[in-house]
């Protein structure tokens, strides 16, 4: 079954490169302008629909910003979590090179995650205060998706599925994401399986419990990078992770950054300590051995 057809999209007609040059001769080399039926391009990235998601709780002009970058954010959640996931698929079928090209694109979509900040540096306590009341306990803390992407990374806690108990579907996809191995984990059997001594620890453990660094898995590090020549592909792939961590590190640099501008240390509005909350999350390092070997390079 197609993905179109699968979620009820209405159908993209395809056509080729013969037809679109004389439907291009017909119309004199200007846009088509007629349709039989739903414009060709709102059917395929459902404009429509996504223009009718903000639905602001407020009259305060602000919150259309606060609200449309919160969901762009959620969009690229999924896609670097999408992309994330291809990469893992082509490790585990050792094509480190294909793998490439996955972790290189969720690094650029990483970098369009990073500039959508951007859109919220107007935001004072003032701004965020006028509409923040209406929010209730909703929080970025609760995203789904961006759990998905931390558990992805390595950053398991089982604690923080909790909030998703009573949306059963979205609690079992995150369950079997917790409990399923991490990038990193299949980046270390990756490396078991090109000869490098990985301690069985690293490989056969609890993968809902976070990944504990090792000496062997930095000391194999060490090694690949000692290598620089055009065939490392392990080389390649270790720059390529470190785009990625780097990326995501920012993003949450800049969610402390926005937190700390807008709010300060008051309580967060999902509950939490806020500002301390965040730096503590931030703290946590995505691809640990990754980072401490480049000491000992």
């Amino acid at each position: 079954m197609k993905s179109a057809e699968r979620i009820g999209a209405p159908v993209v007609v395809p056509v080729t490169a013969q037809e679109r040059a004389a439907r291009a001769a017909a119309n004199a080399g200007r846009p088509t302008l007629e349709f039989a039926g739903q414009i060709p391009y709102d059917a395929y990235v459902r404009a429509s629909t996504l223009h009718r998601m903000q639905q602001t709780l407020s009259d305060d002009p602000g919150e259309m910003s606060f609200l449309v970058i919160s969901q762009i954010m959620e969009l690229y959640f999924g896609l670097v979590r999408f992309e994330l996931r291809e990469a893992q698929r082509l490790l585990r079928a050792d094509e480190v090179w294909s793998a490439l090209a996955p972790l290189r694109r969720a690094a650029l979509h990483l970098e369009g995650l990073n500039a959508a900040w951007r859109g919220l540096r107007w935001m004072t306590p003032a701004d965020f205060n006028r509409f923040r009341n209406l929010l209730g306990e909703g929080s970025g803390f609760q995203s789904a998706m961006y759990r998905h992407l931390e558990f992805l990374l390595g950053l398991k806690n089982a604690a923080l599925v909790r909030p998703f108990r009573r949306q059963p579907e979205i609690h079992a996809e995150l369950v079997e994401q917790l409990n399923a191995p991490s990038l990193w984990d299949d980046v270390v059997a990756l490396l078991h399986r090109h000869g490098f001594p990985v301690p069985r620890q690293s490989l056969d453990r609890d993968f809902s419990a976070e990944y504990e660094p090792s000496p062997l898995v930095e000391a194999a590090w060490v090694e690949i990078y000692g290598e620089d020549g055009p065939d490392n592909h392990l080389r390649l792939l270790g720059e390529a992770l470190s785009d990625v961590a780097d990326q995501f590190g920012d993003w949450r640099h800049q969610h402390v950054k926005a937190v700390q501008r807008t709010m300060g240390a008051k309580v967060g509005t999902g509950g939490s300590a806020g500002l301390a909350w965040l730096r503590r999350s931030a703290a946590r390092t995505v691809f640990p051995e990754l980072w401490s070997a480049r000491t000992a390079m």
